[in-house]
């Protein structure tokens, strides 16, 4: 005999909210296409490219099940639009989407996927030094520099300090394409982005964003320049937001963590273990033979 059990009510809402978030937040700056059981979002303008994920339950043809063909579809219309094959989705909400994807030959990666609980969050303070968190204005002058921060750190993975610091920040603000940083001035303006930085003595050096959409808001990007890390800038970086969120409303926040060591850091600050965030992207080149 098979058992069959739910989810707890307060987290299968969670669940529902998580889906109508990922659908909603793209759409300010994509435009949409139907195919399957799979929606691909397609960015209008500069800026990060989007995903392709499941549709939403009860939208028609909205999945249950995800196959590897519809993957392979998808995969095939991102190469003829020359953008990057990447799909996202909440496993808990579409666990055939990981196997689906896996037979499509794609490389899955599972992150935890955790939500602020409110009695528990506990803010945390930039640390001692000269160091200052800050929101960051649209009009930011430095705002190439700030977003260099977070393209700096999530080049070297993991909790580790490492040798990239403020000299690789400002050479990756020279490479930043302009109008990918006007759309961030747009978002910044229109409030759908907010960011906070930490500022030491050579300018950024950690930064974050969260992007509300209604009562609920997602924690993004947030790194530290693997030379600074270890120092609690993170964390302190994610509070910020968090109390920035909850100032404005926010009844749900949360974040995907790199890594379990990741996770512990914002277990921290009051998150919790919420579900399973998938995210596959085709699988890296094949190092060349030495020698």
């Amino acid at each position: 005999m098979t058992v069959v059990t739910e989810a707890p009510p307060a987290r299968t809402e969670i669940l529902r909210r998580l889906e109508r978030y990922y659908d909603a937040v793209p759409r300010s700056a994509a435009r949409t296409e139907h195919m399957g059981p799979l929606v691909l979002f397609v960015r209008n303008g500069a800026g990060w490219p989007y995903y392709a994920r499941p549709r939403l339950a009860g939208e028609q043809g909205g999945p249950t099940t995800v196959t590897g063909q519809d993957v392979r579809a998808v995969r095939e219309r991102q190469r003829e639009l020359a953008i990057p094959e990447a799909f996202e989705w909440v496993d808990e909400t579409t666990p055939s989407m990981r196997w689906a994807a896996r037979e499509a030959g794609l490389h899955v990666h599972m992150h935890p996927l955790l939500a602020l609980d409110p009695e528990a969050f506990t803010p945390v303070s930039a640390p001692e030094g000269p160091v200052e968190i800050r929101r960051v204005e649209a009009d930011a002058e430095d705002l190439a520099v700030i977003h260099s921060v977070p393209v700096v750190a999530f080049s070297t993975s993991g909790t580790e300090r490492g040798s990239a610091g403020t000299a690789e920040r400002d050479l990756a603000a020279v490479g930043e394409q302009p109008e990918a940083i006007e759309a961030l001035r747009g978002r910044l303006r229109a409030g759908r982005t907010v960011m906070y930085v930490a500022y030491g003595p050579q300018g950024p050096i950690a930064a974050g964003s969260h992007q509300p959409v209604g009562d609920t808001t997602e924690i993004v990007g947030v790194g530290t320049l693997p030379a600074y890390r270890r120092g609690g800038l993170g964390a302190a970086v994610t509070s910020a937001l968090a109390q920035d969120a909850l100032a404005g409303g926010a009844s749900l926040i949360f974040l995907s963590a790199d890594s379990e060591a990741v996770a512990r850091v914002y277990e921290r600050v009051g998150f919790r273990r919420t579900a399973t965030a998938g995210i596959a992207e085709p699988p890296p080149p094949p190092t060349p033979p030495q020698g």
